[in-house]
């Protein structure tokens, strides 16, 4: 017997600001969730209309200001360039909109701390997609892990890969630091890594030694590339777990491999987003793989099982739920699992760690 996702029981009018990929992604979640969608403000007004028509919304709006000042718009999803994230969500917690905004949440701690708190204090629902915990079989991990069944944590390995931007002339807005910040590679896919790991295993990164390399230093339209392709960290979690991870933007073959492999006193859990209707449980005899089936998932992994096992379920489908989970915050809900902007804030903060472990050769401790 599965269980929907928690949807909202009111009417949601929602607005998008941008018109890239990562809009068509929220408006299909939005979609899903039975929002009305109510339009899209964009970096121009013709671009606003063409988004509007693209993803099926009632109107363009001919800046974000006139989207934050309509009255019938609940809820802003923001799918803009990274370092536009923290003054556009913040406008919006001022505009009294309940907030959906793309990560990283914003490219300096300062500015991740002031939308935090801000979203505390104005009591809105402020999210951040890290939607990978929301395949069903990382909850599955994760309610076993907090049942004890892996034993005492000893040992993290994982891996974000991808290959999109191996060749020198692969180039695209999130390489410069005007628009995508003063880290790529780790703000972009190694922060969904470590929300993973941090996420299924209940503990924290304490502190971690990091090495980047930027292989291409000239990409198409940027001179003198100043991001990283490729993170490698070594971390230790406040239980005592040590743990390996790899990050690269330039590994061939790998379109979108995201690993995670946990291993105990007990047995070893390995999650792989490329292949997210199993996990891999590792014993010293008698290792297994187990399928997603609600008659043997634990209650927070068949909620978000919403087809019946054999029919694959994958990355929108997590996002959906992810986007259903922010409304029902809305009106009061308290979704288990769901990324608030605190959640935001860490990523930031561990980002920040990262950076300076690089530049300096040195462990650093990851602040609270």
């Amino acid at each position: 017997m599965t269980t929907d996702v928690i949807a909202p029981a009111t009417a949601i009018r929602v607005g998008f600001v941008g018109s890239g990929f990562m809009a068509s992604v929220h408006s299909r979640a939005a979609r899903a969730a039975r929002a009305e969608l109510g339009g899209a403000a964009s970096s121009s007004e013709a671009s606003a209309a063409d988004a509007a028509l693209r993803l099926g919304l009632d109107r363009s709006y001919i800046s974000v200001d006139e989207l934050l000042a309509d009255d019938g718009i609940d809820i802003v999803h923001i799918c803009t360039p990274n370092t536009t994230h923290a003054a556009l969500a913040l406008a919006a917690l001022d505009a009294g909109k309940h907030v959906i905004c793309e990560k990283p949440l914003a490219t300096t701690v300062t500015d991740a701390v002031t939308l935090t708190e801000r979203a505390a204090e104005s009591g809105l629902t402020a999210t951040v997609p890290f939607v990978y915990r929301y395949h069903p079989m990382v909850r599955e991990a994760r309610a076993r892990v907090a049942a004890g069944e892996v034993g005492r944590l000893l040992t993290i390995q994982g891996g974000y890969l991808q290959d999109w931007l191996l060749e020198p002339q692969s180039d695209d807005w999130r390489v410069g630091v005007g628009l995508g910040g003063p880290s790529r590679a780790f703000a972009d896919i190694g922060s969904h890594l470590v929300d993973l790991l941090e996420f299924v295993t209940g503990d924290r990164i304490a502190r971690l030694s990091a090495t980047t390399r930027t292989v291409h230093a000239h990409r198409g339209a940027h001179s003198d590339v100043a991001t990283e392709d490729l993170v490698a960290l070594v971390v230790e979690l406040r239980g005592g777990a040590v743990g390996t991870l790899l990050i690269s933007q330039v590994a061939p073959g790998r379109k979108n491999s995201l690993v995670l492999e946990i291993a105990g006193t007990t047995e070893s859990i390995r999650f792989d987003q490329e292949r997210p209707e199993e996990l891999w449980l590792g014993r010293r005899t008698g290792s297994q793989r187990i399928l997603r089936d609600t008659d043997v998932l634990a209650p927070s992994a068949a909620r978000l099982s919403l087809v019946p096992a054999g029919h694959p379920m994958g990355y929108q489908d997590a996002f959906n739920a992810f986007v259903a989970d922010s409304y029902a915050a809305i009106d009061g809900a308290e979704p288990d699992g769901l990324p608030r902007f605190a959640d935001g804030l860490r990523a930031v903060r561990v980002t920040d760690a990262v950076l300076a472990s690089a530049a300096s050769g040195h462990w650093v401790e990851v602040a609270e």
